[in-house]
């Protein structure tokens, strides 16, 4: 899509090398202890410099079934490349990001596969196919289990699909690792709503993943947000990327001050808008986004108003403008909301004595068990909205206790 150059483009084969041959290699490496995956950073860095991709792919695999993405998505300034030691070296760190994707773009280019362990004779229904529970089937392919996954959504990958900046990451690249986990025997159901158009009989299945991220963005509560031209951050990203951009005029304001309306707010930069505008209640110090987020929007031209609160979006059968208390009139085409999403378990946790807290379901950090034996959980329903690299994690882990639980 016009206007969407990659942030962080591909390495040349020789520069990869280049790159890979700074690495120290360290024992105990901090960029490995920094992944909430593990990935062994060095010894695929190692591979990469030995000219050897499929096994530093297959290292990267090992840990992370999404290496793909979270080379693209993850906040590696603050992960892996943020903990490397060549910051107490006063030496740029190791593009671990990069160096990551260059070993991940060629294990798909090269048609790569996934191990499958022996049938088990087990099935698992994993609810939401997004990050975490393409995590948890991946892991439980390997161990032989069945898997089906049930989406609501007509394609498959969660947030990796709709919600993820394009400029991060594609939905032909997220479609990659779907199609690597189908390819690995696992089963999508896709427009299956569990308790809306699909009753999920748990009897079928010897247990169940429970993934479905989070619900729709939490209302302003204020005059005026329903009229057109205002939206939530997660439909404006994900129309542009697997639809049509919605209609939105030279000038945009967003309001929050998290990741999310960071990529909203860039995004419509990148779509064209001249003037856009972040709102934020609060300081800049207080805002929840990566301070790496924040410095890549100014550069790109978005504009910050701090300590301002919404009070009215006002405008005649259209958006005109956002009141910001009697002091603060920002005229605009379009408001993008994004300051945090609800709570989506709800219904599932009641239908099955799954027990929940502040509207995230309660499961044991080990092994993602819930309240309800049969029932394991992971990602954004268990943390409340974290890092794709952390929906992994938890649902790989989730994995290996469902597999020690059935065993």
């Amino acid at each position: 899509m016009s206007g969407f150059a990659e942030l962080h483009p591909p390495f040349t084969p020789q520069a990869a090398v280049v790159e890979a041959n700074r690495c120290l290699y360290c024992y105990d490496a901090p960029c490995t202890g920094a992944c909430p995956t593990h990935i062994d950073v060095p010894r695929f860095i190692k591979q990469i410099a030995g000219a050897n991709l499929n096994g530093a792919a297959q290292t990267i695999l090992a840990s992370n079934v999404l290496g793909l993405s979270c080379s693209r998505v993850c906040p590696v300034d603050v992960l892996c490349e943020g903990a490397c030691v060549m910051h107490n070296l006063n030496k740029k760190p190791i593009e671990i990001g990069r160096l990551q994707r260059r070993a991940m773009d060629h294990f798909y280019e090269s048609g790569g596969r996934l191990p499958q362990g022996a049938p088990s004779g087990k099935k698992v229904a994993c609810i939401g196919a997004g990050p975490a529970s393409l995590a948890c089937a991946a892991e439980l392919r390997r161990n032989g289990c069945a898997v089906t996954i049930f989406d609501k959504k007509p394609l498959a990958g969660g947030l990796n699909t709709y919600g993820v900046a394009q400029y991060k990451f594609t939905p032909e690249d997220s479609r990659k690792e779907v199609e690597l986990l189908r390819a690995a025997g696992v089963e999508f159901r896709n427009g299956a709503e569990i308790g809306g158009n699909v009753n999920l009989n748990d009897r079928d299945f010897d247990a169940v993943f429970i993934g479905v991220g989070l619900g729709p963005t939490q209302p302003l509560g204020v005059p005026g947000e329903n009229m057109p031209g205002v939206h939530n951050a997660i439909d404006f990203i994900a129309a542009y990327k697997t639809a049509t951009p919605l209609p939105m005029g030279s000038r945009v304001v967003v309001i929050g001050g998290g990741n999310t309306a960071i990529d909203a707010a860039v995004a419509a930069r990148r779509l064209g808008a001249a003037d856009v505008t972040m709102i934020y209640r609060r300081t800049e110090a207080d805002m929840s986004a990566f301070a790496f987020e924040y410095q890549h929007a100014r550069h790109e031209g978005v504009q910050f108003r701090f300590q301002a609160r919404p009070s009215a979006i006002t405008g005649n059968g259209k958006v005109e403008a956002v009141e910001c208390g009697a002091d603060l009139r920002l005229p605009c085409d379009t408001v993008i909301v994004s300051i945090g999403q609800s709570k989506a378990v709800e219904a599932i946790a009641a239908a099955n004595g799954i027990a929940l807290e502040k509207g995230r379901v309660v499961a044991k950090p080990e092994t993602g068990q819930t309240s309800n034996p049969k029932y394991f959980a992971g990602g954004d329903c268990v943390n409340g909205g974290r890092e794709v690299v952390d929906a992994v994690a938890e649902g790989k882990r989730a994995a290996k206790g469902i597999l020690a639980w059935l065993t």
